[in-house]
């Protein structure tokens, strides 16, 4: 599955197929979330939540590329990615995009 930013496929003709997305709520366990409250008093990356965002961004494009393959798509365009608070300690990414095939 080719997975593109832009919204076209390199020398091909595209049919678009219709939106597809993939999310995902994550949090981290209440030892981390400390640490990294702590570590915010002080200043510097937040690896813990760095870690858990690229996880999420992973899960999130999977779970969108799933959905592309049960329609049959060849490729995926225009992806892009939102992130948003769910619960203090909680936030959903969004994986999403136009699924596309080869004509």
């Amino acid at each position: 599955m080719l997975l593109l930013t832009i919204n076209y496929v390199p020398g091909k003709e595209i049919e678009a197929l219709g939106i597809v997305k993939g999310n995902v709520v994550t949090s981290k366990n209440i030892g981390k979330d400390f640490l990294a409250g702590m570590k915010s008093v002080v200043g510097g990356e937040l690896k813990a939540y760095t870690e858990m965002l690229s996880e999420a961004r992973e899960i999130s494009t999977q779970r969108m590329v799933k959905e592309a393959e049960a329609m049959n798509a060849d490729a995926v365009i225009m992806i892009e990615y939102s992130t948003s608070g769910i619960t203090e300690g909680a936030a959903e990414l969004i994986a999403y995009g136009t699924a596309v095939k080869y004509k």
